[in-house]
């Protein structure tokens, strides 16, 4: 059997995946992560039964899945349900009240496992009374084709409701055979998951209400932020909102956002 525990990466095959990673998606790995890269992708070692990280990354210059395996490794995906709360409360007190129309398009283009979208999905049904007479299409979308395909399961484990409370819970989730609890259907209806690489061609032409894109932007570089956060400028009509985490700003970023609070901006 391959022992791909063993496997060294080196200095220059560490570079190559950054060089990849940070060509085909924009994230940029600090010098610091060469180990956190090695215990990913040893796994990938071991399922294509290669005992070298030369053999691995040859095998993955000729196999465009195991690419998108690779990038699905070295992808951040931790998330949990209503994260940062402060923004649905401005969804709730700033937006929702001054909505024009019953008409609602968001996006959520980092959704990972989907705990944001359905939080919001689950917000919009806790605060807007008569939302059955509403036209709300939620897009949730992330470059990991394997944790969308967790995320359009829509099952999660009583540790990962930590964040919803028990009337949500009671509510908008049913427990299965398995002891995973499973969004309902109401909650699910409007969310439509889609892979998508921030860094590609965008297919949808917009506008979006709101676009949240949190905890994204800390693994890109100063320039790379700049291009992304215009794009989404672009796709927001005047007086829409972008959310971004809170551990990011566009302070640096020469883009024509207006800041509102911290995490929150308005086109």
């Amino acid at each position: 059997m391959t022992d791909a525990i063993a496997a060294q990466l080196s200095q220059k095959q560490f570079e190559h995946i950054k060089d990849r990673l940070y060509g085909f998606c924009g994230i940029k790995l600090n010098n610091d992560k060469q180990n956190l890269v090695r215990g990913r992708l040893t796994k990938r070692l071991a399922a294509v039964k290669v005992g070298s990280f030369d053999q691995y990354l040859e095998y993955v210059e000729k196999n465009s899945t195991e690419f998108s395996h690779m990038i699905d490794a070295l992808t951040t995906n931790k998330t949990n349900f209503f994260r940062e709360q402060q923004h649905f409360d401005y969804l709730r007190e700033h937006i929702l009240p001054n909505l024009k129309s019953k008409r609602l398009r968001i996006w959520s283009s980092a959704c990972s496992s989907g705990e944001e979208p359905y939080s919001i999905s689950m917000h919009l049904h806790d605060n807007i009374p008569d939302i059955s007479r509403w036209d709300i299409k939620i897009l949730a979308t992330d470059i990991s084709s394997q944790i969308l395909k967790k995320a359009s399961t829509a099952e999660y484990t009583e540790e990962a409701l930590s964040g919803v409370s028990t009337a949500q819970r009671q509510k908008y989730f049913t427990k299965n055979a398995n002891s995973l609890f499973r969004v309902r259907d109401e909650i699910r209806a409007p969310v439509k998951f889609a892979r998508l690489n921030l860094m590609e061609r965008w297919p949808m032409q917009g506008p979006f209400d709101i676009i949240f894109c949190r905890n994204v932007m800390i693994y890109f570089d100063k320039p790379t932020q700049g291009v992304l956060v215009n794009r989404f400028y672009g796709l927001l009509d005047e007086g829409n909102h972008l959310f971004v985490g809170h551990s990011e700003s566009l302070t640096s970023i020469d883009h024509r956002f207006e800041y509102v609070q911290p995490a929150v901006y308005l086109k």
